[in-house]
C-alpha cells in the first residue's frame, strides 16, 4: 500500500509517521542510521533493503557506499554525549573513539558489539611473553639483561643466524625478551593500542599484522644483519603502532581521541627512544658482546609492514579486504618479499661466506 509501484522506496515523512502510528519496538540508534542513509540517497526516501539489513545487524553495500562518500548526517547527538552507560560500555565508548575516525562508523560498532569472541590474541601473546620471562628470570636467577646468560641463549625460541634451518624461530624468538625494560615496554604498547584494535578489527586482522611484523622483523635482520641473534616482540608492537598513528594522521580531522597531539608525540619519541636505544646498544654496547644485541631493523621492518599493509587494514572498517586492488599488491609485496629472505637465507650465507658466531 505504500510502495504501490513497488520501487522498494518509501518517503522519510511516511516511514516516520508509520513506525509512530504502529509503535514499532525499533532500536532508536538504528532508526538514526537509517534517517542518516535516506538523507544519503539522491530521493531521500527509506529503501526496504537497508532497513531489512539494519534490523538484521548487516551493513549493505549502499552502506558502506553512503559511509565512503561522507554522507553521514545524523539527526542526534554525537556518541560522546550519550549518558547513563556502564563501566564497560563507557570503555566500548572509548575504544570507538580511541580507533574509529568517522561517527557512523563509531556508532555502528558502539551499538553492534559484543563481547565474543573477546581480544583474546593480543591477551595472550602478552602473558605468554611475562611467562617465558618469568620462567627464564626463575630458572636463571637474572631479571635484567637476561641474553647475557649462557643458558639464555640455548632456548629453542631465540633466533640465532646458526639456527637458520630451525624456521619456527623466525617467529617464536618473539616470546623472548632482553631484560625487564624491553618486556615492559612492548607489554604495555600490546595491550594500549594491540587490544582495542583487535576489539574493532578482530583477531584475524590484527593478528596477521602483528604476526607479519614480527615475521618481517626476523627476516630483515637475517638479510642486513647478518650475525645477529635477535629476541622480542618489537617488529609486531611497531606494526601495530605505526598502523595506527598513520590512520590517526590519515584521519586527523575526524578522530576524537582527547589530547591526540600530545599522545602522537609522546608515541614517536617513544617509539623513536626505543630505535635510538637498539642503534646504540647495536654498535657501540656497553657489556661485552656474550649475548644477541638489539637489532634496530626488527623495529623499522615492523614501521613498514604497519604503515603499509596495516594502514589499509585499518582503513577499511567492515569492509572485505579481498575486494581491494591496493591489499592484493601489498600481499603480493609482502610474498615476493618472504620468497626472496627464503632464498638468502638458504644461499647467501655460504656464498658470501658470512661469519657468523657460532650456534649455542
Amino acid at each position: 500500500q505504500l510502495d504501490p509501484e513497488n520501487t522498494g522506496f518509501i518517503g522519510v515523512e511516511t516511514f516516520a509517521s508509520l513506525v509512530h502510528s504502529h509503535e514499532l519496538p525499533l532500536d532508536p540508534a538504528k532508526l538514526d542510521m537509517l534517517v542518516a542513509l535516506a538523507q544519503g540517497n539522491d530521493e531521500g526516501q527509506v529503501c526496504y533493503q537497508e532497513l531489512v539489513d539494519l534490523i538484521s545487524s548487516k551493513r549493505s553495500s549502499s552502506f558502506k557506499r553512503a559511509i565512503a562518500n561522507g554522507q553521514r548526517a545524523l539527526p542526534r547527538d554525537v556518541l560522546l554525549d550519550e549518558t547513563g552507560l556502564g563501566i564497560y560500555k563507557r570503555f566500548v565508548r572509548y575504544v570507538a573513539y580511541e580507533i574509529l575516525p568517522c561517527e557512523m562508523d563509531r556508532r555502528w560498532y558502539f551499538y553492534q558489539h559484543r563481547t565474543c569472541p573477546p581480544p583474546v590474541f593480543m591477551a595472550a601473546v602478552t602473558l605468554t611473553q611475562i611467562i617465558v620471562f618469568l620462567c627464564y628470570g626463575a630458572r636463571l636467577n637474572k631479571w635484567v639483561l637476561q641474553t647475557y646468560h649462557p643458558e639464555y641463549m640455548k632456548s629453542p625460541l631465540v633466533y640465532h643466524p646458526g639456527h637458520r634451518a630451525r624456521a619456527w624461530r623466525f617467529l617464536t624468538y618473539m616470546f623472548m625478551h632482553v631484560g625487564l625494560e624491553q618486556l615492559g615496554f612492548n607489554a604495555l604498547l600490546q595491550l594500549m593500542i594491540g587490544v582495542p584494535l583487535e576489539m574493532v578489527h578482530g583477531i584475524l586482522r590484527i593478528s596477521f599484522l602483528y604476526l607479519a611484523g614480527v615475521l618481517a622483523g626476523s627476516l630483515t635482520v637475517s638479510i642486513t644483519d647478518m650475525r645477529a641473534p635477535l629476541v622480542g616482540g618489537s617488529g609486531g608492537v611497531y606494526a601495530l603502532c605505526s598502523a595506527h598513528l598513520a590512520n590517526v594522521v590519515m584521519n586527523w580531522a575526524g578522530m576524537r581521541c582527547p589530547y591526540k597531539l600530545l599522545r602522537m608525540v609522546l608515541a614517536l619519541v617513544c617509539m623513536s627512544s626505543e630505535v635510538g636505544r637498539a642503534v646504540w646498544l647495536r654498535f657501540s654496547p656497553p657489556l661485552p658482546a656474550s649475548g644477541p644485541q638489539p637489532s634496530f631493523m626488527a623495529h623499522l621492518a615492523g614501521a613498514i609492514v604497519g604503515i603499509s599493509m596495516g594502514l589499509t587494514i585499518l582503513r577499511s572498517y567492515e569492509e572485505s579486504l579481498q575486494d581491494q586492488c591496493g591489499w592484493w599488491v601489498l600481499l603480493l609485496s609482502y610474498g615476493t618479499f618472504l620468497l626472496f629472505a627464503v632464498f638468502w637465507n638458504i644461499f647467501a650465507y655460504d656464498l658470501l661466506g658470512a661469519q657468523i658466531p657460532p650456534a649455542p
